[in-house]
C-alpha cells in the first residue's frame, strides 16, 4: 500500500513539473515573437521635392540624423503581427535646421504609418518623408 502512494505522489510530481516546463516554454516563445516584431533600424524614402531626387535613409532607433536641412531621429519601429497585409509603424522626430529661433520645435513629431502616409502626414515646403522598413 505505502508503494501505491510513492508511485502516485511520484507521478504527480512528474505532471507539475511538466505543466511548469510547458508553461515556461509558452512564455519564452511569446517572450521572443514580440521581441521579433520590433526592430532596431528604420529605412524612410526622403523626397527633395526641389531636385526631384529620392534617397533612402537608414536610421538606427534612438539616434540623430542629419539630411541635408533636416534633423531626424527614429525613436521606436515595429512591424505588423499579419504577414498578408503587412503594416510597419513608427515614431519619428524632424526638426528643420535652417529655423534658427525655433531649435525646440519639430516639424513632425509622431507616429508615421507605411501603408496610409495621409494619416499623419509630414507637411514640409521642400522635402516629403515616408516610412519604408523596419527590421
Amino acid at each position: 500500500m505505502l508503494l501505491r502512494k510513492n508511485i502516485r505522489l511520484g507521478k504527480n510530481k512528474f505532471y507539475i513539473f511538466f505543466l511548469i516546463l510547458i508553461q515556461f516554454l509558452f512564455f519564452c516563445l511569446n517572450s521572443n515573437s514580440e521581441n521579433k516584431l520590433e526592430g532596431k533600424f528604420t529605412n524612410i524614402q526622403v523626397l527633395d521635392k526641389i531636385s526631384s531626387k529620392n534617397i533612402l535613409l537608414k536610421l538606427k532607433n534612438g539616434e540623430e540624423t542629419k539630411h541635408k536641412d533636416l534633423l531626424i531621429k527614429s525613436m521606436k519601429c515595429k512591424n505588423s503581427e499579419f504577414d498578408d497585409n503587412p503594416e510597419i509603424t513608427a515614431y519619428i522626430q524632424v526638426k528643420d535646421i535652417t529655423k534658427k529661433g525655433n531649435d525646440d520645435v519639430f516639424v513632425f513629431n509622431g507616429w508615421m504609418f507605411s501603408s496610409s502616409p495621409s494619416i499623419a502626414p509630414f507637411d514640409h515646403p521642400v522635402y516629403d518623408i515616408w516610412l519604408v522598413d523596419c527590421y
